[in-house]
């Protein structure tokens, strides 16, 4: 049974589903039925869910992580989540990104290089991102350093996304590189962002 967990967060409803103490998966957005239908659409074809009034303790840890996360503050989640969700792949990208620090992006090139695969590869890993924002998709960004939107979109994508990193800058001016299981990854200060 897969457990749903949905919660108000700052000015979004952020929604987390728990299978057998791991994360499968989480949402965000700015009304809870949306949230939630992120949510359900992502759980497994004909699998039994609940969705439960009172957090468990791994969901309001993952909750109160999304929650410092959209506020852009810099959260410690050491959450596990469910490896079958994603292919080897994706979780190999997944798991670089997870190493760019708040108030830093990277590129999808850098993590192409870094994880493997090309830049459109690492694209579709972050359109299908099922752990956002814990895993920080929206700070990835284009080669010439303009914003783009989550899933390739543009307008309201774009400013959600753009809203989220601002919240991170963290007014840092040097480009540095990060360890990952793969290499180093090159990440830039948030502020090298183009309008």
């Amino acid at each position: 049974m897969i457990h749903v967990y949905c919660k108000k967060l700052n000015d979004s409803w952020s929604t987390v589903t728990i299978n057998s103490g791991k994360i499968w998966g989480t949402t965000y957005a700015k009304r809870e039925k949306e949230s939630l239908k992120q949510a359900l659409e992502g759980l497994p074809y004909n699998t039994p869910f609940q969705v439960e009034q009172k957090p468990s303790p791994l969901a309001e840890k993952a909750l109160d992580c999304i929650g410092s996360m959209l506020a852009g503050k810099d959260a410690v989640c050491d959450l596990e989540f469910e490896p079958s969700r994603v292919s080897p792949y994706a979780r190999k990208v997944l798991k670089c990104l997870s190493r760019v620090p708040v108030g830093y992006v990277t590129t999808y090139s850098a993590l192409a290089k870094t994880a493997g695969g090309g830049p459109r590869a690492v694209g579709q890993v972050m359109r299908s991102n099922p752990f956002a924002p814990l895993v920080p998709c929206h700070r990835v960004i284009k080669s010439d350093f303009s914003i783009g939107g989550f899933g390739g979109g543009y307008g309201e994508s774009v400013k959600r996304k753009r809203t989220l990193l601002e919240r991170e800058n963290k007014g840092l001016k040097k480009h540095i590189e990060v360890q990952t299981d793969y290499g180093m990854l090159q990440v830039w200060p948030v502020g090298f962002l183009r309008e």
